[in-house]
């Protein structure tokens, strides 16, 4: 599964990259809005910032265009002529499906974002997403499951053989992290502070305290 840092903010994305664990970054218009930077600036530094961990990493930018269908297609063919890491978001709306179609015709790499049903997404993988993204999170909020969604979703592309690759979103806590790659999701993005606790367990920190200390006491026998 790979691991992707949702995120809007330089700072906390490269110390996720600073790890080598990363594969990837996701942003969205309210994300960037909570900097209060310059778009293309962060978009720059973040390319930057990505460079170490090679070809292979993708920074998802969204189109803010929506209402048009020809202005999302604009917007998504100047995303991937500036880097061809770049991944365009596009809604999950009609008109959203039917800029996908266009770009992804266009070999053009799109993540359908703002999924929260199963025919949605059999939509977006109809009309050549490169992935699809449930909002976990969002789902459990209106009091459904989240989770089940995503199986859902991975049920009905294994049956048809999709290739659009899940990208589990809106991921509050690290029980969903475990959940989604069980389900076998291609992609999960985690915001900052759920990827830190992945690898924090109070056992292994007093395992780690217990063998220091027993190392310590074996330095002082031998003096």
């Amino acid at each position: 599964m790979r691991i992707y840092i949702d995120s809007g903010n330089v700072e906390e994305i490269k110390e996720a990259v600073d790890t080598n664990l990363i594969d990837g970054v996701t942003t969205n218009p309210s994300l960037l809005a909570k900097e209060g930077r310059n778009v293309e600036e962060v978009f720059d530094e973040l390319l930057s910032i990505m460079e170490p961990l090679g070809e292979d990493v993708t920074l998802s930018r969204e189109v803010t265009q929506v209402d048009s269908v020809e202005e999302m297609i604009k917007e998504g063919r100047e995303y991937a002529a500036k880097d061809r890491r770049i991944i365009v978001k596009t809604p999950l709306t009609e008109k959203g499906l039917k800029a996908t179609k266009q770009l992804s015709q266009e070999g053009i790499r799109c993540n359908v974002t703002l999924c929260f049903s199963a025919n949605q997404a059999l939509l977006a993988a109809k009309a050549g997403a490169w992935c699809v993204s449930p909002f976990l999170g969002r789902v459990d909020d209106e009091g459904y499951d989240g989770v089940d969604l995503v199986a859902q979703i991975r049920q009905v592309f294994d049956v048809y053989g999709f290739e659009t690759k899940i990208l589990a979103a809106s991921i509050r806590s690290v029980a969903h992290v475990s959940q989604v790659a069980q389900i076998g999701v291609d992609i999960a993005t985690l915001p900052h502070g759920v990827f830190k606790k992945l690898f924090y367990n109070p056992l292994t920190d007093r395992g780690v305290e217990s063998f220091n200390e027993d190392w310590k006491q074996l330095q002082e026998q031998l003096g």
